[in-house]
C-alpha cells in the first residue's frame, strides 16, 4: 500500500473520510474491548442522552509524518488526561489513558495511508470523542456511552501564511465561574457558534471573551487560549478556572523558557493590560499559533505593535520552535513524541 491519491498540497481544513475509526461501548459498568470498524455512521435512538441533554466530550491531535519519514503523534497523554477530566465533570465514565493512547496508535497505523507526505504542509487529524448514547428522558446521566476516534487528512490552517487577524471584545459570555469552561464538552462549542457568527457578520475573525463575573480579565477565544508577548519579550498567557487547558498554550510555555530563554508568566491577564502588550496570538491544535494584529473593543481599536502583516519576532520563533519539534527539525523534550510506525 502507498500514500492515497490525494492533493495534498490543496486539501482544505475539512472532513475527508477515510478507511477505518476505532469504537469502544460502555455498557454494565464497563467499557469493551473497543475494535477498528470501516462503518462511518452512528446508529443511535432518537432519545439517546447526547441528543437530549448534550452529554458529550471531545479531543483533537493530529498526527505528522516527520522529516526521517516516522509517523509521530504529539503529546496524546495529555490529551487522553484532558478528556478523563472531561468525562468526569460532565458524569460520563472515564476511558483510560492506556487504552486512549492505544486507540489513537491502532486508528492511526490503520489509516497511515493517508497520513500527509512531509513537507506538504497538512497533516492527519485526530478526533476522539465520547457521548451518552442510551435512551434517556429525565434530567440524569445516560447509562451506556460509545467511545470513538476518526481522523481525516487537512491542510495547512493558513494557506500563504499566517496573516494577523482582527478581533472583538465579546458582549456573550464564554463560560461562567464555576461551569465547564475547562473541560472540552461539546456544549461549550454549541453556545460559542452564534457569538462567532456574529463576528463574522461583522467583519471580525475571532471573539475575545473577557471573565464572567466582572468582565475585567481575558479569558480565551471560543476554540483557542491566548498568548500575549510584552515589549520585554516575557511570554504571557492568561490563568483563570474557566478556560481550557490547552496542550498547545503548555508546550509553547515550556518552550518559551527551555529552549528560547524567555521569561513567562501564567497568571490574570487585565483587559486594560492589552494596549501594553507588543504581540498577541491565539493558540491551538489546528493552526499552532493564530497571529492577532488587532483587538476592537466596541468601536476602541487596539492595535499591537507588532502590525497586520506577519507575526511578531518572538511569536514567529515560539511557532517555528515548536513545529519543529513535532515535525522533527528540532530535538523534542522526552515522551512528547509519541511514534506510531
Amino acid at each position: 500500500m502507498g500514500k492515497k491519491n490525494i492533493d495534498w498540497a490543496n486539501i482544505g481544513f475539512g472532513y475527508i473520510k477515510t478507511d477505518y475509526r476505532y469504537v469502544s461501548n460502555y455498557k454494565n459498568g464497563a467499557w469493551d474491548e473497543g475494535a477498528l470498524i470501516t462503518d462511518d455512521t452512528i446508529n443511535l435512538s432518537e432519545c439517546a442522552c447526547v441528543f437530549q441533554y448534550a452529554q458529550t466530550c471531545f479531543e483533537g491531535l493530529k498526527a505528522y509524518t516527520t522529516e526521517d519519514g516516522h509517523i509521530v503523534t504529539f503529546r496524546p497523554d495529555l490529551n487522553a488526561e484532558r478528556m478523563m477530566d472531561s468525562a468526569a465533570r460532565l458524569e460520563m465514565p472515564q476511558f483510560p489513558k492506556e487504552r486512549f493512547i492505544d486507540a489513537i496508535t491502532k486508528v492511526v497505523a490503520a489509516n497511515a495511508d493517508y497520513v500527509p507526505p512531509y513537507g506538504s504542509g497538512a497533516t492527519l487529524y485526530i478526533r476522539p470523542f465520547m457521548f451518552g448514547s442510551d435512551a434517556i428522558i429525565g434530567v440524569k446521566p445516560a447509562n451506556e456511552y460509545q467511545f470513538r476516534v476518526f481522523t481525516t487528512p487537512v491542510g495547512p490552517y493558513f494557506k500563504g501564511g499566517a496573516k494577523p487577524i482582527t478581533i472583538c471584545v465579546s458582549d456573550y459570555d464564554r463560560a461562567a465561574p464555576h461551569g465547564t469552561g475547562h473541560v472540552k464538552a461539546g456544549l461549550n462549542y454549541a453556545m460559542s457558534l452564534h457569538a462567532i457568527m456574529e463576528a463574522h457578520r461583522n467583519g471580525f475573525d475571532e471573539n475575545m471573551y473577557l471573565d464572567a463575573a466582572t468582565r475585567t480579565h481575558v479569558e480565551e477565544t471560543g476554540g483557542a487560549n491566548f498568548i500575549f508577548v510584552t515589549k520585554d519579550n516575557t511570554v504571557v498567557t492568561p490563568k483563570s478556572d474557566s478556560i481550557l487547558p490547552s496542550i498547545t498554550r503548555r508546550s509553547i510555555l515550556y518552550v518559551a523558557e527551555h529552549y528560547l530563554g524567555l521569561k513567562t508568566e501564567e497568571r490574570p491577564v487585565a483587559f486594560d493590560e492589552i494596549k501594553d502588550f507588543a504581540e498577541c496570538g491565539l493558540c491551538g491544535t489546528a493552526a499552532v499559533v493564530s497571529p492577532v494584529g488587532k483587538i476592537v473593543d466596541h468601536g476602541r481599536e487596539i492595535c499591537l505593535p507588532s502590525g497586520m502583516e506577519k507575526m511578531g519576532p518572538v511569536t514567529q520563533k515560539l511557532y517555528d520552535t515548536l513545529t519543529g519539534i513535532q515535525m522533527g527539525h528540532i530535538e523534542a523534550p522526552e515522551g512528547w513524541i509519541h511514534v506510531i510506525k
